[in-house]
């Protein structure tokens, strides 16, 4: 008996002691080694989920970068970089908590667990990119789905949707933050024509997501298979109910149901957890360029090209685009039964309402459609990496350059990895005449003196002089005079195109003689020279001029590039 009872008692004390390290290490955030769930489950390398969420790689608006670094530091419970690792017994207490705060019933599995993995470990930088773009779109979705009396968890599902890019368009057509189908859009008033696609209208789109919530619900009356449904439509899931004999759980009917189906529910309980667990996962917000509250609404009353707010208002035509991503031709056409808005940045909306008139009338319909057919006649052109490729052969490839690849990807190294998608084309910013009353300009992060005297069709010299500027040197945020003030009786250079860099023979200078040099020009870089030029690699460069290896390129400046034969 003794025996037994000691046995007994050995197995009560590691129980009690299993149970002790498992909270403790709930509440302290310790590493425990992650033991396996029911079984081994990963996932396929095509899986759709997975590659709606690569899509993010692409968006430019991921340039606020300070604020999560500041988060992180002020609020972060582990060293940047750190990925912790729990055992399946604290997910299973956190995925207790869940269901006590929600009508939709989490499971932690293998499957979840896959999905989990995928967010908070593989593909933790474009998590943090969805955490970021959350706070423009989730007080919306909160808005309407509380309205709606709908569960606000629900929220999660569009970023397996569409990972929260507005943009998104899945090989099948679905389209937007909710990827409606064209049929499915149509029967919830969705709007879909040559302009306009009310699919990827924000609003409109998620009003229309929660009536089919709320259709789905009266339906099936489980929020799972309202998942299923919303994913497959209605016609798979009574089917794959009829298969399981009449049973009505996902999980019973899973394997019945179409593989992206069958991997839908896990994905959506997965990421659920990881946001709502994110700091629990070393992962914090990488915000855009702009949040819930510095977007402002306005109310169309007349055509309107995005191309002309961009110009008068001086806020990128790509910004525009992600605020307004339901205008196929970059044109709010006018509609006095059912009007379109303008989504711009907050600080903007003053000096639109100031100049609406002038804004509205600068061109007329007929101008503006032609304008915009002109402006699209360049097409972006999309470069899917290989195994062995670099960004320096791309742009070789395409003839670009290494930085204008980076510019349009938003890249600040140079590590890309095969299968990623990268911008390697893109249509110019439009070129056509500043409004006359444009007397000022902000300069952004970027921009050269230069830039901006071809934007304003004025000459560099011309603005140095209205501006008393001595050299070339200007700096973010600073305030340029682009037109010439009243008053204003200096003899300064009429406009006049920069010149074309160029190879330049010094043969009036004794020391040029048998060499050919080149001048550096504004924005110049040792790898667009070598592109240039045959034969010419930048290791050539820095062996024939000893200078340029440690000292930045500077304009004016010439370097030698070879010897006449």
């Amino acid at each position: 008996m003794s025996g037994k009872l000691f046995i007994q008692s050995s197995i009560a004390l590691l129980l009690s002691i299993t149970i002790s390290l498992s909270t403790w290490a709930e509440e302290n955030n310790n590493d425990i080694p992650e033991s396996p769930v029911e079984k081994i489950w990963e996932l396929a390398s095509d899986d759709p989920i997975g590659a709606m969420l690569d899509s993010l790689a692409m968006l430019t608006v991921f340039q606020n970068l300070e604020r999560r670094i500041d988060t992180t530091v002020q609020f972060g419970k582990f060293p940047p970089g750190f990925v912790p690792q729990y055992d399946d017994s604290i997910y299973r207490v956190r995925f207790e908590r869940l269901n006590a705060y929600s009508p939709i019933d989490f499971v932690f599995n293998a499957y979840v667990k896959s999905y989990i993995n995928l967010y908070g470990k593989r593909r933790r930088d474009l998590t943090e990119r969805v955490m970021g773009l959350a706070e423009l779109y989730f007080p919306l979705f909160e808005e309407q789905l509380d309205k709606y009396n709908l569960p606000l968890e629900l929220k999660y599902l569009a970023v397996i949707e569409s990972a929260l890019n507005p943009v998104a368009r899945s090989r099948v057509g679905a389209t937007g933050l909710w990827q409606f189908m064209y049929g499915t859009g149509k029967m919830y008033g969705l709007q879909v024509n040559s302009m306009v696609d009310d699919r990827s209208d924000i609003y409109k789109s998620t009003v229309a997501a929660c009536e089919h919530f709320v259709d789905l619900y009266k339906i099936y009356k489980d929020w799972n298979l309202v998942l299923c449904a919303y994913n497959a439509g209605p016609g798979n899931v009574n089917r794959a109910i009829r298969r399981a004999g009449g049973v009505r759980d996902f999980w019973a009917i899973r394997h019945f149901l179409p593989r992206e189906t069958q991997n839908y529910v896990p994905a959506f309980m997965g990421v659920t957890y990881v946001i709502e667990h994110a700091a629990d996962h070393n992962l914090y917000p990488n915000p855009p360029i702009y949040s819930h509250l510095d977007v402002d609404t306005l109310k169309v009353n007349q055509q309107l090209s995005l191309r002309t707010v961009s110009q008068f208002l001086d806020i990128p035509l790509d910004h525009l685009r992600y605020l307004n991503p339901s205008f196929r031709q970059n044109i709010i056409p006018h509609n006095t039964d059912s009007p379109y808005f303008l989504r711009i940045p907050r600080d903007y909306t003053g000096v639109f309402i100031a100049n609406a008139d002038t804004i509205y009338n600068h061109k007329t319909p007929e101008e503006i459609r032609q304008a915009e057919l002109a402006a699209q006649m360049s097409e972006t052109t999309v470069h899917v990496v290989r195994s062995g490729e670099v960004l320096g052969s791309i742009a070789r490839r395409y003839g670009t350059s290494v930085g204008e690849i980076q510019r349009l990807n938003n890249i600040r190294g140079t590590l890309i990895r095969p299968g990623q998608r990268l911008i390697v084309r893109a249509p110019a910013r439009p070129t056509t005449t500043v409004a006359s009353n444009a007397n000022t300009h902000v300069v952004r992060r970027g921009e050269t003196l230069g830039v901006i005297a071809g934007r304003y069709r004025v000459s560099v010299n011309q603005l140095r002089q209205w501006n008393n500027i001595s050299g070339t040197t200007i700096y973010a945020g600073q305030n340029l005079i682009v037109r010439q003030p009243e008053g204003f009786t200096g003899q300064v250079q009429t406009a006049e195109p920069e010149p074309e860099p160029k190879e330049l023979a010094l043969e009036e200078d004794e020391e040029a003689t048998g060499y050919i040099w080149y001048i550096i020009q504004q924005g110049d870089t040792l790898y667009d020279i070598a592109e240039k030029h045959e034969d010419l690699s930048i290791e050539d460069l820095k062996e024939l001029n000893d200078n340029i290896s440690s000292s930045p390129l500077v304009p004016g400046q010439r370097i030698l590039i070879g010897t006449e034969e």
